[in-house]
């Protein structure tokens, strides 16, 4: 059985001899080439040499071509701040001063902006690789979208406007819809909802907005003969059921959520399941032992393998090291040999000493937001925009700070202060927001609670 036959018997919930392995890696490709995330993103000649990269090195049995949830944006007006380590994030809301529903005459067409590269390069690596490697075509889900055209404003949108939310993201989701027309033309085995937000807003919201979306949207992709995956990064353990209701062939989760108790509830629905390798402290801080324990832990972690696929928890930081995910790849690839070689591994944890804030004796409201990384995540991005709107309201009334979870330092902080969830929000050392982006008016409201 070929590894794309793994992923396609997979997510026809069929019985397969080993579990699919997907690495997700967008612009950690550039790092196997000496190549720097603008530019795996913006030449295609660079981007298709990573991705060979990848296959030869991970053996995927599916394979990402493109990670970069701003690609629709950009067409549609957003303007990207670029970095060498990261996909670009979007710097300008055009939707922010004047709320309307584009026309559809805006959606994105097979030529514009950076589609074609992307098209280009699908081709390409169908013609190579794809008897063999399932490709995925990752589209920005329609909720990220809409926030990306609105900012953070679409938030109190769906308390104050619901004709607007509704009409956005029926908007999104055409949008949604004609890319994945196009990249299934261009030989896309999955289509790959990526939704980040999602695990953002409480289940009576996705219900309500949502819903509607994303199960017409996942009709759609099957109508065209591709399967479909449900991608959500965050605590979205809340939305988990009501995200299988709209009917994916699969859902991936990271690391903020508990993939055994999320696969029992797939499982009802029979739903394939991927993640969740956790992307910070195993993939890019861990070692090559820490890699394959993970794995195997969460195999062991889970009452059955059936509808499974593991995969890292969202897009791979660009400077995982390249063993880290051998690794990984090796304990799916080489399960016995791997359990032989970590029957006595013991996970040394590297002892990092930080020291708190005297909470009790703050001159002034001290906002903490703790992120992944808000400039890679987009649930982080939407956080720290909402921070960042309290900060220019109050000024130095308020002092306020990002702590990424990319930083070793940040790590040991994040478990000294019993941060549950990315990303969450403190205010004098309390937890005020944990996996939901408070509305302006909340979070002033907040601070003003404790001036």
């Amino acid at each position: 059985m070929t590894p794309k036959e793994l992923i396609i018997k997979t997510l026809k919930h069929e019985s397969v001899p080993q579990v699919p392995w997907v690495p997700f890696a967008g612009v950690h490709a550039g790092k196997l080439t000496g190549y720097d995330a603008t530019e795996v993103l913006t030449d295609a000649d660079k981007l298709y040499e990573s991705l060979m990269r990848v296959n030869e090195l991970y053996k995927p049995s599916g394979q990402p071509v493109v990670f970069d949830l701003q690609l629709e944006a950009e067409c549609l007006g957003c303007e990207l701040k670029w970095v060498a380590d990261s996909p670009p994030s979007v710097m300008t809301h055009p939707l922010e001063e004047e709320a309307y529903i584009p026309c559809e005459c805006t959606i994105p067409t097979e030529a514009s902006g950076r589609i074609p590269l992307v098209l280009d390069v699908m081709r390409r690596m169908k013609a190579s690789v794809g008897e063999t490697t399932a490709l995925y075509g990752l589209i920005c889900g329609p909720f990220t979208l809409a926030s990306h055209l609105r900012g953070n404003d679409l938030f109190m949108d769906m308390f104050d406007d619901d004709e607007l939310t509704s009409g956005l993201l029926e908007f999104c989701n055409k949008v949604a819809k004609a890319m994945s027309d196009y990249y299934i033309a261009a030989g896309m085995d999955v289509i790959a909802v990526v939704d980040p937000l999602i695990s953002q807003i409480s289940v009576r919201h996705f219900e309500e907005f949502m819903s509607p979306v994303f199960t017409d949207l996942f009709d759609h992709i099957r109508a065209a003969g591709a399967y479909s995956a449900f991608f959500v990064c965050g605590d979205a353990t809340r939305n988990i059921e009501v995200m299988c209701k709209t009917g994916p062939d699969s859902i991936s989760v990271d690391e903020n959520v508990n993939l055994a108790a999320a696969k029992e509830i797939s499982d009802r629905y029979n739903i394939a399941m991927g993640g969740n390798i956790p992307l910070t402290t195993t993939m890019l801080h861990g070692t090559q032992q820490d890699n394959m324990k993970a794995v195997i832990d969460l195999l062991d972690s889970l009452s059955n393998r059936h509808n499974l696929i593991v995969a890292p928890g969202c897009d791979m930081p660009y400077d995982t090291p390249i063993e880290n995910t051998i690794g990984a790849a090796q304990a799916l690839l080489q399960e016995a040999d791997v359990r032989e070689m970590l029957k006595n591994y013991v996970a040394t944890d590297e002892v990092i000493d930080v020291e708190l804030p005297d909470y009790a004796h703050l001159k002034k409201p001290f906002v903490e937001v703790f992120t992944l990384d808000s400039a890679t995540c987009a649930a982080c991005t939407y956080m720290m925009g909402a921070a960042n709107e309290a900060k220019a309201h109050f000024g130095d009334a308020i002092d306020m700070v990002e702590y990424k979870y990319t930083i070793k330092e940040n790590i040991a902080r994040c478990k000294k202060m019993g941060v549950p969830n990315l990303p969450s929000m403190y205010i004098n050392g309390e937890l005020k927001y944990r996996s939901i982006i408070p509305s302006r008016e909340e979070l002033q409201a907040a601070i003003e609670a404790v001036l």
